[in-house]
């Protein structure tokens, strides 16, 4: 976990007008019991800014619980290799093979998941990670989506319509590439 711990400082130091940073390194100082969604006031979990081969576009879900278009992740199930964690959720809800992931957090994301059911309303960590696709870009729409789709990663950046934490992923790349 201390690989971690410093790749949120850095990330920190890196994006300092986010602000998030500090409560991901405020939460890891818990423990590995944060890493599993049993952590009701809130936990880690991993997700994958998945793109394609020429990093023009991003493979997005039309998330079947929350009914919009995300990136491919979920929970970290006890896994502290939160860039693992990223490329089997990308694996999993995208059915593509050949997937890379960089080791180094992307982005990160804060947010909060409402009351469904039994289960109360937290806090989701979502550290997102890089995860390239190989020459196969036919993808498989899981049980968890409705849809998957190949958005090109300008066209996100430019739309005002598209979730806040997308955009800023979308102009991040950008600026990246």
């Amino acid at each position: 976990m201390s690989v971690l711990l410093a790749q949120f400082q850095h990330y920190r130091q890196q994006w300092p007008a986010e602000g998030d940073a500090g409560h991901f390194v405020e939460i890891l100082a818990e423990g590995e019991r944060v890493f599993h969604r049993h952590a009701l006031e809130g936990h880690f979990t991993g997700s994958a800014w998945l793109v394609s081969s020429d990093g023009e576009r991003v493979l997005l879900t039309h998330h079947r619980k929350l009914g919009r278009w995300l990136q491919l992740g979920g929970h970290a199930d006890g896994d502290v290799d939160l860039a693992r964690v990223a490329l089997r959720e990308a694996e999993e809800e995208s059915g593509l093979d050949g997937l890379s992931v960089e080791a180094a957090p992307f982005d990160l994301d804060r947010h909060r998941i409402p009351t469904r059911g039994a289960e109360p309303e937290h806090w989701h960590y979502d550290v997102r990670y890089v995860v390239r696709a190989g020459a196969n870009e036919q993808f498989q729409v899981s049980e968890e989506s409705h849809a998957l789709a190949w958005r090109t990663i300008r066209e996100i950046a430019e739309d005002p319509a598209s979730d806040a934490s997308l955009r800023r992923m979308a102009s991040k790349w950008l600026q990246r590439s």
